[in-house]
């Protein structure tokens, strides 16, 4: 699954320099995205000197050290491995965290992005968008609550040691950003997933399956794996297919 998302991204990417000269990217970072960002990192043909990243979250009060930190894996999973010249880091480890999600937003917002990648939480959040997620600001980064089935998942994938140690608050791209790239990739895998990928194809759209607002966008893809998909209606799971809408993986 991560090959395949990653060979889509690819062609994105070679697609927008040869026709831009350059491309704007937004990547998630977390434990389900590693096998995706490891084969595109190793994709052939891709001048990432003429790629600009941002990132979807942080955590607010998290130093950049911690093996949590989204800053981190963002460096150590794409920037370090590509050499990427151009990326803009949220520093939640800061006084004024607000005034942070402005300046990356101002940035964020000064041209079009060309693909945007993303997971789904278990919760069925989108960047830390929790439900009930706001899907009315047009800001491009917010300071959001974390809910306890958002940071017992981070528990879950062993970057904390228990609840406790999980920040409370992050910074968080907005839902309606997220719909402004021009295309997005989404990669779901694990049978954790099932609940919110069935609960945001099957369900409304609503601030309380976040997720589901992917379904507005006229240009998603999202992939899934067989655990990750085991919850949809087999109907469902051949008209989505059929429709190009989802990719469902062995």
């Amino acid at each position: 699954m991560g090959r395949a998302a990653a060979e889509q991204a690819a062609t994105a990417l070679r697609k927008a320099i040869a026709e831009r000269g350059h491309a704007r990217i937004v990547a998630a970072t977390a434990a389900s995205q590693l096998e995706f960002l490891d084969a595109l990192t190793k994709a052939p043909d891709i001048a990432w000197g003429r790629v600009e990243a941002f990132h979807l979250d942080e955590y607010i009060g998290l130093p950049i050290t911690h093996p949590g930190s989204f800053r981190k894996m963002l460096l150590e999973q794409l920037v370090k491995k590509t050499g990427i010249i151009h990326y803009h880091l949220l520093d939640g480890d800061t006084s004024n965290p607000a005034a942070i999600a402005r300046k990356v937003g101002k940035e964020l917002t000064l041209a079009p992005i060309d693909i945007e990648f993303l997971g789904i939480g278990e919760n069925g959040h989108i960047a830390f968008n929790d439900p009930p997620a706001d899907f009315i600001t047009e800001d491009p980064y917010i300071v959001v609550k974390l809910d306890e089935a958002c940071r017992q998942q981070q528990v879950g994938e062993a970057w904390f040691a228990d609840i406790t140690q999980v920040p409370q608050h992050a910074l968080s791209m907005s839902a309606q950003q997220v719909l402004k790239a021009r295309e997005i990739l989404a990669v779901v895998p694990d049978k954790r997933k099932a609940q919110a990928v069935k609960a945001c194809f099957e369900g409304e759209i609503s601030p309380w399956a976040p997720a589901s607002i992917l379904r507005k966008h006229p240009n998603a893809t999202v992939y899934l794996d067989t655990s990750s998909a085991s919850l949809l209606s087999p109907d469902l799971q051949r008209a989505l297919a059929d429709q190009s809408q989802v990719t469902i993986t062995a």
